[in-house]
């Protein structure tokens, strides 16, 4: 397979009303890097590229009368409680506060202000499939699975 340096296998693509917001939202919550845009003559952004960490993410502004289309990410960061606070005083919401999960990681989740969906995760602990098993039945981590499933995504304005 041969994948261009400094792509990864899979690249997600972000389409929104507003792409250069994007860009400016995750250079101040996730130090992002701008490595291309391109415009046209009305200044409307036709492709557009970020470096977050180690992965590229694409982004273009959504044609006109385009519905809604939100991603979903899952970024790993070193801390995520700082991460999450961070992306919050970036100007997101928090959908969950950093929570320890059965598998081993801190996960929160911000919604950024362009409606897409950030699940901020740091690995803190390697955690065997059989203590994953006993962890299942276990009230502190089930709690946990109950708080972050019961998330309302989209909640109503």
């Amino acid at each position: 397979m041969n994948i261009p340096e400094g792509y990864t296998t899979v690249t997600p693509w972000i389409i929104g009303p507003d792409t250069a917001g994007l860009i400016d939202y995750l250079k101040a919550a996730f130090d992002a890097v701008e490595l291309s845009r391109v415009t046209d003559d009305e200044g409307r952004i036709g492709h557009a590229e970020v470096r977050i960490g180690d992965a590229v993410v694409m982004m273009f502004d959504s044609a006109p009368g385009w519905p809604p289309t939100p991603a979903f990410l899952r970024l790993y960061v070193p801390d995520a409680d700082a991460a999450h606070r961070r992306a919050v005083e970036a100007g997101g919401t928090s959908v969950t506060e950093v929570t320890h999960l059965f598998w081993g990681d801190r996960v929160g989740r911000v919604r950024d202000p362009f409606g897409n969906l950030w699940w901020i995760q740091a690995r803190v602990e390697e955690v065997s499939p059989e203590e994953m098993e006993l962890r299942m039945s276990d009230p502190v981590f089930t709690k946990a699975m109950e708080y972050v499933q019961g998330a309302d995504f989209f909640p109503k304005q």
